[in-house]
This record gives structure tokens, sequence and C-alpha cells, in this order.
């Protein structure tokens, strides 16, 4: 499989398995222990964590399966996140959903997640929201202490917009290796803001949260979601495309940009639909009718 390098030192694999509904994949360690494997034989290397998902149980569950083959740690990246703080019978003491970028709360949580994870370094540690509360200085001492300490390799962040980027970076001794964001044919935002643009500027690559949509595209009958589908099915004739999901995917992987996209299933065969569509390639028309069909207007 392709590989995304983010700088010298760290690449991932252009397509990434998200965990963040593991919890619901009512799943048996040795299950997700196949499914580890699966990703790994088909060259997915990088898995997407975060502390919060499953009500902070997610990373354990994946942690539990890998203890049943630990040699598979040093064949993977393993991304997580903190910063979001949410009320959960897992963590009694947190009374409000909130943000917390604070040092001693950042430390807390890579103690967490590399015991949860069973190992004992992050291949990158993402701050998950932009937190209006943030420190910048103190964010950068937490990750300074953790890279001396070796227990993160590298740092990132998630859903920030550029000044958000340029605020936190301001203070790192070191670069941030991506944003995670969302991006899909459905949701344009940061396409439109700059965001994408920010990426590029900096050669960042970006990582792709929810690349199809949520789904929407497949069900939803708001106006933009049945205009897409029909565009997409029109496009799956042309490509001979195995399904409009693929398209989804491939619209995201075409774009110059070098963007990761992280597909959220526990089903080994959607799991393959995302790794087949790195072979679909778009041309410049059938790229921007997608565009176009979600804006609900040519461009300008």
């Amino acid at each position: 499989m392709e590989r995304i390098a983010l700088n010298e030192n760290l690449s991932f694999s252009r397509i990434v398995h998200g965990l963040w509904r593991l919890s619901e994949w009512d799943q048996s360690k040795e299950e997700t222990l196949s499914l580890i494997q699966y990703n790994l034989e088909n060259g997915i290397t990088t898995f997407d964590h975060a502390d919060i998902y499953g009500s902070y149980t997610c990373e354990e569950m994946f942690g539990d399966a890998l203890s049943l083959k630990p040699s598979l740690r040093e064949e993977m990246e393993i991304v997580t996140k903190c910063g979001i703080v949410l009320p959960s019978k897992n963590r009694p003491h947190h009374q409000t959903h909130h943000y917390n970028t604070s040092k001693q709360h950042i430390l807390y949580s890579v103690e967490q997640s590399l015991k949860n994870l069973r190992t004992d370094y992050i291949d990158v540690l993402l701050i998950h929201r932009p937190d209006p509360f943030m420190d910048g200085e103190e964010v950068a001492e937490a990750f300074t202490q953790l890279k001396e300490q070796g227990k993160v390799r590298h740092f990132g962040v998630s859903n920030f917009k550029e000044h958000q980027w340029n605020m936190l970076q301001s203070y790192l001794p070191f670069p941030l290796v991506t944003n995670q964001i969302e991006l899909s044919a459905y949701q344009l935002e940061n396409f439109e803001d700059g965001t994408l643009n920010l990426c590029q500027e900096k050669r960042v690559a970006p990582m792709a949260w929810s690349p199809l949509a949520g789904g929407n595209i497949f069900t939803g009958q708001d106006e933009k979601a049945v205009r897409l589908r029909e565009t997409l099915k029109k496009i799956q004739v042309e490509t001979e495309a195995e399904g409009i999901d693929s398209l989804l995917y491939a619209w995201l992987l075409n774009h110059p940009a070098g963007i990761m996209p992280i597909v959220g299933s526990g089903k080994k065969e959607r799991i393959q639909k995302a790794i087949d569509s790195l072979e679909l390639k778009l041309n410049h028309d059938q790229w921007f009718e997608i565009l176009q069909s979600s804006m609900g207007h040519d461009v300008p």
C-alpha cells in the first residue's frame, strides 16, 4: 500500500483504520486481533484511537487484543488523542463535558493510554479539539516532556483551524505532523475555509475523519444527499466502481493534499472497499462534478 511521509522518521499507511466504534462491534479479543492482522496483511498499519472512544473503553479493548500477539506492535503506528473530557461511569470524577489541555491532564491521559493500549510509546498524540482555554506554553511543556521520555514520538492536532494551528505551533520546538479533520464530498467546510490549504502550505498530510459522511450520503433524504447520491451513481457507471463508497474514498484519495481517509468499520469487506479505492482514478470532470453536486451550484 502507498505510504504518506509525515516527516523523515514517520510515515502512515494511506488508509487508516479508526477504532472509535470498537466497543460497538461486539468482538472477542481474538476477533479484534484477527481484524488487526487483516489490516496489517493488507498494508493498513496506522490505527486511530482517542482516550474517550467507547466512553473510555476502546483503547483497552484494542490493547487486550494486541496482548495476544505483542510482536505486532512494531508493525503498526498508533495514533491517539486527548483533550476532550466526558462524563462517564468509567471516569466518575468527570462532572461536565469540557476540554482540558493542561499539562497535568495531557500527561495523565497519555499514561492512561499507554496502559490501556499495552504499549510503552505512542507514535502520534493529537489534541482532539481546539480548547478555548488552551495555554500554548503548558501544552508545549507537556509535549516536550513526553517526547524526551520517549512516551510519545510525534505530535499533531485534530479539528484545528489555521489560527489555532499557528498559535500552538508557535510554542513548540518541533513541527506538528498532521491535522485530523472532517473531509468528505458531503462535508466541504475544510475545503472551503482554508484548512486544507493550510495543510498543503505546511506540507502536512491531513487525516480525514468521516470520509463517508457518517453514511448520510447513502440514506439521507435532504436535498444535498439525494443530489450527491445521484451524481455518484452516474459516475459509478462511468468508472465501473463497485459502489459509491469507493467513489467517496477515491474523491479524497485523488486530491493532491495526500489525504489519509480513516475507515471506521469493523467489517473486513468494508475495509477492503477502501483499500480497493486506491486504484480508482477520477478525471477532472468527474472530480468537479462531485464537488459541484455537493455545493449545489457550479464553481465560480
